[in-house]
């Protein structure tokens, strides 16, 4: 990693201004084709019960050869210009953030029910969630919406920038790569129990110190644009825990502590209902200004950490 203290705020800010441009190549694309390209291999040169052991060539072979090739191709052009290095990091940790491309994608929700058109907002929803939408009534719209957004706050944009705070983009790009195996292959069905156990457990690790500090980084965040700071907080000792995944309870429970809503509950998908554990109190209906509520939270979230991790890095940087 180089030492330009103007890295992670240079990708956090062509984040915040270009999102992900559909004309330029993302890496995550890449990654998703080398997932296909290894998972098809080793269903052909593995047996089904030799799947468990293979599942470690995921993370091994995808998160190891992006850390990899991401190092490599810095080296090489340190060589030429330590500014075009510089530059090149920057760019790439740029592609491991979505802040913009969350909030576009929530408000995209929001705008539709704001127009209370309903059908368009159920579809705009079923393109960023798992869940079946097709019959949601606007609360549970907005539940959806409030929920992917506050659980992304660690995986598209906190995380990114923690470990590219740690190690720059070669380790940024390797929890990229680690992300996308969890989404995947990451599943505990029939198909990927096996294959993917050990990209789902990769998943949690990765994610363990960062969903806690952004648990934190909302409380205040809370505090400081008057929502319930100590509802918040309160939430998060409370039912953090109660949640399926180990690490998407905080940003989710912090969220519905801060916003004095209820979220959880039941979900179709695929046509088969599944109950997740409440987060919050059911103090209130959920309404759709609760959508932009999340995102004023998630930007103030990811900027704070890219000023304290910019500051960080300029004091180690002496």
């Amino acid at each position: 990693m180089t030492a330009a203290w103007w890295i992670l705020p240079v990708a956090y800010l062509l984040d915040r201004l270009l999102g992900d441009p559909r004309w330029l190549p993302h890496p995550v694309i890449g990654m998703g084709k080398a997932i296909s390209a290894i998972e098809a291999a080793v269903r052909r040169l593995f047996k089904p019960g030799g799947y468990r052991a293979a599942g470690l060539l995921l993370p091994l072979l995808v998160a190891g050869g992006s850390f990899v090739l991401t190092w490599a191709t810095l080296l090489l052009l340190a060589q030429v210009s330590p500014w075009l290095a510089a530059a090149a990091e920057a760019a790439l940790i740029w592609t491991t953030i979505a802040a913009k491309g969350l909030r576009d994608a929530g408000m995209e929700v929001c705008g539709h029910l704001r127009r209370n058109d309903l059908p368009a907002a159920r579809r705009s929803l079923g393109m960023i969630v798992g869940r079946d939408t097709d019959a949601l009534a606007q609360p549970e719209i907005v539940r959806g919406t409030v929920e992917t957004v506050a659980e992304n706050i660690v995986d598209a944009v906190v995380s990114p920038l923690f470990y590219a705070l740690i190690g720059g983009a070669p380790l940024a790009m390797a929890y990229r790569a680690i992300n996308t195996l969890d989404s995947m292959v990451g599943y505990k069905n029939d198909k990927y129990i096996n294959l993917g156990w050990a990209s789902a457990r990769l998943d949690d690790i990765a994610n363990f110190i960062p969903a806690r500090l952004t648990a934190l980084m909302l409380v205040a965040a809370s505090w400081c644009i008057r929502l319930d700071a100590r509802g918040a907080l309160r939430i998060v000792r409370r039912d953090a825990s109660s949640h399926p995944s180990p690490n998407s309870g905080y940003p989710e429970s912090a969220v519905a502590g801060a916003l004095g809503i209820r979220l959880g509950g039941h979900n179709s998908y695929h046509g088969v209902m599944s109950f997740r554990a409440y987060m919050g109190d059911n103090n209130r209906e959920m309404e759709a200004e609760d959508i932009p509520r999340t995102a004023r939270l998630m930007f103030l979230v990811s900027s704070s950490f890219v000023v304290l991790a910019t500051i960080v890095w300029i004091l180690f940087s002496i």
